[in-house]
């Protein structure tokens, strides 16, 4: 138990606010396209997202995983997208910089949904049976999920302008 809570309250617990902040981001991130700015969206986005990211360290473990270094790395570009957005308020440079990480940290919550949907999704999981997956529809996937963040990253830069 953590917290007082057994594993799999936990669990449930972190699966809900990591698709809360994925939705969210999602919902952030088409906003960015048409230069809108949501700033209620934008704080449920941040916030879930950073939720996710440390409640992922509430499960028992042994020794540092490959799920806990992603976490790290959200969490770091997630601190950088708050004071770029809150700190700098987007002045100058700071506007890439918020638009980066905070679409690479929407990008990492999409990466692990993927490995997730491929462990547990049964379909997905016959595709690419391996733990963790690494058959070719898992790679494509991940290869085509990549793309389209490095795709939203440049229109997000290009489109969204602050008031």
């Amino acid at each position: 138990m953590t917290l007082g809570l057994s594993l799999q309250a936990v669990t449930i617990l972190h699966v809900v606010i990591s698709l809360i902040g994925v939705v969210s981001g999602l919902a952030v991130l088409f906003a960015l396209f048409k230069s809108q700015s949501k700033p209620g969206m934008t704080a449920l986005f941040l916030i879930s997202t950073i939720l996710a990211n440390a409640t992922g360290f509430m499960f028992p473990f042994t020794k540092l995983l490959p799920s806990h270094v992603i976490a790290i790395i959200s969490l770091v570009l997630l601190a950088i997208a708050c004071f770029a957005l809150y700190g700098r308020k987007l002045s100058g440079a700071w506007r890439p910089v918020y638009l980066t990480t905070a679409i690479t940290s929407l990008y990492l919550n999409v990466f692990v949904l993927v490995i997730q949907s491929f462990l547990k999704i049964g379909p997905l999981h016959e595709l690419a049976p391996s733990v963790p997956p690494s058959e070719p529809p898992f790679a494509v996937t991940q290869g085509a999920v990549l793309v389209l963040f490095i795709l939203a990253i440049i229109a997000a830069v290009r489109r969204f302008r602050t008031a």
